[in-house]
């Protein structure tokens, strides 16, 4: 790109038919298809083994083989882990350089351990009838076959950091989640840290680099991660959150100066864009990127734009830069031990029914939230957009094994501590009658979390309802706002009937997990029911 404009940039156009994660070609092999979970595709070790054998066999020949040592996780930390990825795409290579720890100090942690995750991946013909992507969690194995894009091709990231991982975590008693990881610091200096879990492209990246509003300009968002987080029990009974990755990998249409000021500040050198238009002086574009689209463009393939060409850039294009570029990258960032998680988010797009903010009443409740999360699907993942579905923690695509044992192992933490995070759920995505969005979102989106540290910290301004504690008239500042109280009124009402129908689409969800079901998250379906008839009586 551009050497005066964007220094070390480079832009990589993938294969047309090659530009998201292939959830339905993606596997978890199990000795036992039950311990895969009717949220995963499953095949059986050897049969996984023997159909990306086949598709291996010379595939690599006449290519350079690169051979990436990498670690998760900051240098030193007893929650990082290491990896081996051989694959034939310096396009890899090179991003692995930015989004994981490579090369020879993370061999020697590799070699200190003793153990890691082993990584083989080809992009072979591209051919989207030779596409796999699986997963052997009893080996520690991912073999991924037939695509360059990201999240089928950077092994350490959702395949290592996620699928893998969550199953190790399972069985040593951790969390390996799709959430990032912020630190808010209020204006007297404290520093509470939150973790949030939401879909791909619904606004992870923008939280984790908020800019405070004017309003709001004596608090500091610190960034941590924008997209994963390792959380391991501490001595002192509190989460403890990493951020296994160094870079991020974020969806560039819509980021600009006005939705992620933070995010901009950070690609304008050393980095690598993948599937966005290009100027005619060489500079990455896409749709919301500030100020008018040029006369000129190169579309994401390659082609002059027209405006009945569809996007200039693809609308899953993406950039990837190291995390130590952002502005208000956390000086603890690197911390081998971690922060504290005082608060868990989760959120999704939901037009009508979620409350723009409600805090769970306990943590089995907040299991339950989680368990239940629900959002419009993006174009993150192939297939189609705009349809609700359950994304369970934001790790429907993530997780390696039953999400019934899942919710299980999340459930089992109650039982061992007592200073585990509060749980709240977001929903900056509520609409008006004419489709509107009714909440400004962005930075705007402190004024919540300016609430969700005062309850993390004491505060005691909540109502309770049958869905959770609400905040009570007042308690988010919207001073500086287009917004009546009759506004946040409903922008915070409680649907007695969209819950009820909403419970027993959860509760069919629940029902496809069969006997490895928990109990007490069937028993929060009953609850929330009830407490909902109860309240329509009582009013």
């Amino acid at each position: 790109l551009n050497p005066e404009t964007h220094p070390n940039c480079f832009l990589h156009r993938s294969d047309p038919d090659d530009v998201a994660r292939v959830e339905h070609l993606t596997y978890v092999c199990t000795a036992d298809a039950e311990d895969a979970g009717p949220n995963n595709n499953w095949m059986k070790p050897y049969d996984g083994h023997a159909v990306m054998d086949d598709l291996f066999e010379g595939c690599m020949r006449g290519r350079t083989v690169y051979v990436v040592p990498y670690l998760m996780g900051p240098y030193g930390s007893p929650m990082a882990r290491g990896g081996v990825e051989i694959t034939d795409s310096p396009y890899v290579v090179v991003n692995m350089r930015l989004m994981a720890r490579i090369g020879e100090r993370a061999l020697r942690e590799i070699e200190a351990s003793g153990c890691f995750v082993k990584g083989l991946h080809s992009t072979g013909d591209l051919n989207p009838e030779r596409r796999y992507i699986m997963h052997f969690p009893a080996e520690a194995a991912i073999k991924s076959f037939g695509s360059g894009y990201g999240g089928n091709a950077l092994l350490g990231k959702k395949c290592h950091a996620l699928r893998i991982a969550s199953t190790q975590a399972r069985a040593e008693g951790w969390l390996a989640e799709h959430m990032l990881i912020v630190g808010l610091e209020d204006p007297a200096g404290r520093v509470t840290y939150v973790a949030a879990a939401f879909p791909s492209a619904c606004g992870k990246t923008n939280l984790a680099m908020l800019v405070p509003p004017e309003r709001l300009s004596g608090w500091k968002v610190w960034t941590l991660g924008d997209d994963i987080a390792w959380m391991h029990l501490g001595e002192d009974g509190r989460l403890w959150a990493i951020n296994p990755e160094a870079g991020f990998f974020g969806v560039a249409p819509g980021t600009s100066s006005a939705t992620n000021h933070n995010c901009m500040a950070s690609l304008g050198r050393n980095t690598i864009y993948t599937n966005t238009a290009v100027t005619a002086d060489g500079q990455p574009w896409w749709e919301g990127i500030d100020g008018e689209r040029p006369d000129k463009l190169l579309d994401w393939r390659g082609n002059a734009y027209s405006d009945n060409s569809g996007p200039a850039a693809h609308p899953n294009s993406r950039f990837t830069v190291a995390a130590s570029q952002c502005p208000v990258y956390s000086s603890v960032a690197e911390a081998p031990e971690g922060v504290p998680i005082s608060a868990i988010l989760f959120g999704g797009r939901r037009a009508a029914l979620a409350p723009l903010v409600y805090e769970t009443l306990d943590w089995e409740h907040g299991v339950f939230t989680g368990a239940a999360m629900a959002s419009e699907t993006t174009a993150a993942a192939a297939g189609a957009t705009g349809k609700v579905r359950r994304d369970p923690m934001a790790m429907k695509p993530f997780c390696g094994y039953n999400f019934a044992d899942y919710w299980q192992h999340w459930l089992d933490f109650g039982a061992r501590s007592s200073q585990l995070p509060r749980v709240f759920h977001v929903n900056w995505f509520r609409k008006d009658a004419d489709g509107r969005f009714m909440w400004p979102g962005f930075g705007e989106n402190m004024r919540v979390l300016e609430w969700i540290v005062d309850r993390c910290n004491g505060g005691d301004a909540a109502v309770r309802t049958p869905i959770g504690y609400l905040p009570p008239a007042g308690a988010i500042d919207t001073t500086g706002l287009e917004m009546s109280s009759a506004d946040m009124q409903q922008l915070l009402a409680v649907d007695a009937s969209l819950w009820q129908r909403e419970l027993d689409e959860i509760e069919s969800y629940f029902e496809g997990f069969g006997k490895r079901m928990p109990v007490a998250l069937r028993d929060q379906v009953s609850r929330i029911r009830s407490a909902l008839l109860q309240a329509a009586e009582a009013a």
